[in-house]
């Protein structure tokens, strides 16, 4: 529409102050509606939250967390919560943001409400990176005592060295797994794991093809000798069964024919037999 021209300085005052006051009469319903809605979305964000506490204690969800040694790692962050008010406290925030968002499009605030969205979207990664964290402290602990009980009981000197070495590599396998679910430099990540991996492997080929050929060269001559010793006994093992099995099946057969009696005599059975044959004729 057409503008009248300003020609004084009252006007001008006036033509300012109706177009501040509609602004913001304009934006009063705005504001009240991102009060409203962020008033609403805090208290339902606390009461899920509150709920999802309640629901992971009664499923004693600590007792996982403790497993897997994310009570722990919780309680290294300086949380003064157990593990499911921590998780609680995370979904709580999770549905506060989704409020903002919304809160934030009532008001007229496009640009924060794509930051927040983009956030949004990051955080399902956050929640699987946690769970595989989870998974692998469960799965490290367990082949920690595994690796541990096995080498025990195999003999060897430092069963807690190799069994930590064990939980060691879980908890690297699942840090790269983690980050590279993150997206926090999965290129430098991965660069960096596989350099280790192969610095490793070379350090040891070379340490063992340099310096321990004699010890090898030994351990695979004592295989050797252990099964020369061995193949003889494994013969006569086998010989053994093998007539074992023969005597069985020979006992079987004797078993199956009639026995005489100790006086060399027919068996009395064999005599009976015979009387009814010889009477029936005379009956007839």
């Amino acid at each position: 529409m057409p503008v009248s021209p300003i020609t004084d300085w009252g006007t001008a005052i006036m033509t300012s102050v109706s177009a501040a006051l509609a602004m913001f009469l304009g934006a009063i319903p705005r504001v009240a509606a991102f009060a409203v809605i962020l008033i609403i979305g805090w208290m339902i964000a606390s009461a899920l939250a509150s709920a999802a506490a309640a629901i992971l204690r009664a499923v004693k969800f600590n007792d996982l967390a403790q497993r897997s040694g994310l009570a722990g790692f919780v309680r290294n962050m300086g949380v003064n919560q157990d593990a499911a008010g921590f998780l609680a406290n995370i979904a709580k925030w999770f549905v506060r943001l989704i409020v903002l968002v919304v809160a934030f499009d009532a008001l007229g605030l496009p640009a924060v409400s794509a930051v927040l969205q983009q956030l949004l979207l990051w955080l399902p990664n956050l929640v699987v990176a946690l769970v595989v964290l989870v998974v692998a402290g469960l799965a490290a602990n367990a082949l920690h005592g595994l690796v541990r009980g096995a080498t025990a009981q195999a003999g060897f000197g430092n069963p807690d060295l190799l069994a930590n070495i064990a939980r060691g590599a879980i908890w690297a396998f699942a840090a790269v797994v983690a980050v590279n679910q993150l997206g926090i430099a999965t290129t430098l990540v991965n660069t960096l794991f596989m350099g280790t991996i192969g610095a490793l492997a070379l350090a040891l080929g070379l340490a063992f093809g340099l310096g321990g050929r004699d010890t090898a060269g030994q351990i695979v001559s004592s295989w050797y000798q252990r099964g020369q010793q061995a193949a003889p006994k494994m013969a006569e093992a086998a010989s053994t069964a093998s007539n074992q099995a023969s005597q069985q099946t020979g006992s079987t057969g004797q078993s199956s024919q009639p026995r005489p009696s100790q006086s060399g005599q027919p068996h009395p059975a064999d005599g009976m037999e015979s009387d009814v044959r010889v009477v029936r004729p005379t009956m007839r």
